[in-house]
């Protein structure tokens, strides 16, 4: 059960970063690749800690 709900874990973590990559031209974000890269890897935490990164993340869902 615990492999199952790992498992699922990492495949929305990898949805996340993808998604957000996909729509990171939409955010207010420097466009630098380190940046990117960063805050792509980082988009849990950033999420829970960051209201703006909050709004950003959910622009780049949106692609606007």
């Amino acid at each position: 059960m615990f492999e199952l709900f790992g498992i699922a874990i990492f495949i929305g973590y990898g949805v996340g970063i993808f998604k957000f990559w996909k729509g990171y031209t939409a955010t207010n974000f420097n466009r630098s690749f380190p940046t990117r890269i960063a805050l792509s890897l980082l988009w849990p935490v950033l999420f829970i800690a960051n209201a703006g990164y909050r709004k950003n993340f959910s622009k780049a869902l949106r692609g606007r």
